[in-house]
């Protein structure tokens, strides 16, 4: 990983809601105090109960938050595409993380400590605000997602997830035609809330379809418009 410069990060966060509102100088004393990191796919960049005190913004890949049962079964709350934002809770309170992170794709994040955020959102009140509202937009998404998953078939809600996964590959810089998605089948199963076997069954009609080609832990989206038929 080449590290972004002062720069490239503060125009980074200047693409991010939250901290659309600063002015450069601001902008810049964030990018200062913000630290990149890189993980690989598969990676936790932390666990559900473990101790909070930094958020963390895409730059590159694709991340995921979930929410893990006892039995093994697990849901997912969110998905992070290339400059949004997560693990701000810790910003508000020393309460543990509610989720586990992990990383979908290769991907490139730049961390913030909760202190410096704190201090920020003490010296410009806006952040705090547009905080909360990116918090509530999230959760409304995520309310819907679950009414979705709860009506939808299994094969509607795995085109919907594929769907999703394409665009944010395609904001990741990703073409208009084919897209290569890295993820297992069980991955997808998991996003889309459904048992692998069916999820398997469903991707082998597509594939059968021409829309998609599975490999080894990655398929490719030929036609992304056709999953749309699917979705409901």
């Amino acid at each position: 990983m080449v590290a972004p410069t002062t720069d490239e990060t503060a125009t980074l966060l200047r693409a991010v809601p939250v901290f659309s509102g600063l002015t450069e100088a601001d902008l810049a004393r964030v990018a200062e105090v913000a630290v990149p990191r890189y993980f690989e796919a598969g990676a936790v960049v932390f666990r559900e109960g473990d101790d909070s005190d930094t958020c963390y913004i895409v730059r590159t890949g694709l991340a995921r938050a979930i929410r893990e049962h006892s039995d093994g079964r697990s849901i997912t709350l969110s998905n992070f595409v290339p400059g949004e934002l997560f693990g701000e809770l810790a910003m508000f309170d020393n309460e543990r993380r509610s989720a586990t992170v992990d990383m979908l794709e290769n991907t490139e994040v730049v961390a913030i400590l909760g202190g410096d955020m704190r201090r920020l959102m003490g010296e410009h009140p806006e952040i705090a605000v547009k905080l909360i509202s990116a918090l509530a937009k999230r959760l409304r998404a995520t309310n819907e997602r679950l009414a979705r998953q709860s009506f939808q078939t299994v094969q509607s809600r795995v085109a919907a997830v594929l769907g999703q996964l394409v665009l944010a590959a395609r904001a990741d810089g990703a073409g208009e035609g084919d897209v290569m998605i890295t993820s297992t089948q069980a991955d997808l199963a998991q996003l889309a809330g459904s048992s692998r076997e069916s999820a398997s069954r469903f991707l082998a009609v597509l594939e059968r379809a021409g829309i998609i080609t599975q490999g080894r832990g990655r398929l490719t989206v030929h036609d992304a418009h056709a999953l749309e038929r699917y979705v409901y």
